[in-house]
């Protein structure tokens, strides 16, 4: 696929679910690929009722966006006032990051670097100065790595629970856009 397209940034809707879920579904079968499936798991998000059910959760109650490139989905993330429940709010106001991913189809596209400059940009455009995110940091820490290249600092460290992988390593990260 050619690196020289448009990447165009809009609202997600309800009707965007199929794809986000397509999204996930490419990341993990790319990531079971390479060996690396604590992050993820190694099952299609689109075939995991409790996976679903949180995709539409944060695009119906959050802010979601759509990257496309050349007219195409290529990467989503949705923005919320406060993280979700294996963190603490910040002392301030924010907004914060979930569910970023990509069709990696479109790997090294930069929809991904677009969308988090669009969220600060939204972050900014709200008078809010805090944007953060948390990612897994387990493996070779390419995700922490992502989000430093795209204006991040790692804060807290944290190990969660998720299903199939009780000590799930994770890094939050935060942005100053103010």
């Amino acid at each position: 696929m050619e690196k020289n397209g448009k990447i165009s940034i809009r609202e997600g809707r309800p009707d965007d679910i199929p794809a986000i879920l397509g999204m996930f579904d490419s990341a993990v079968e790319w990531l079971v690929a390479q060996g690396r499936t604590r992050q993820w798991g190694t099952a299609p998000w689109s075939e995991n009722p409790r996976a679903v059910a949180m995709i539409t959760k944060y695009v119906t109650e959050g802010s979601p966006y759509i990257a496309e490139y050349d007219g195409v989905p290529a990467a989503t993330l949705t923005l919320t006032d406060a993280p979700d429940q294996c963190l603490e709010p910040a002392d301030e106001p924010e907004r914060f990051i979930h569910i970023l991913a990509s069709d990696r189809r479109f790997k090294g596209h930069g929809a991904g670097a677009a969308l988090l400059a669009h969220a600060a940009e939204e972050t900014r455009r709200a008078g809010i100065s805090l944007l953060r995110v948390y990612c897994y940091a387990g493996d070779d820490r390419k995700l922490v790595a992502f989000y430093e290249r795209n204006g991040f600092i790692p804060t807290e460290s944290f190990t969660a629970s998720v299903p199939g992988n009780d000590a799930w390593p994770g890094q939050v990260l935060a942005r100053r856009v103010l």
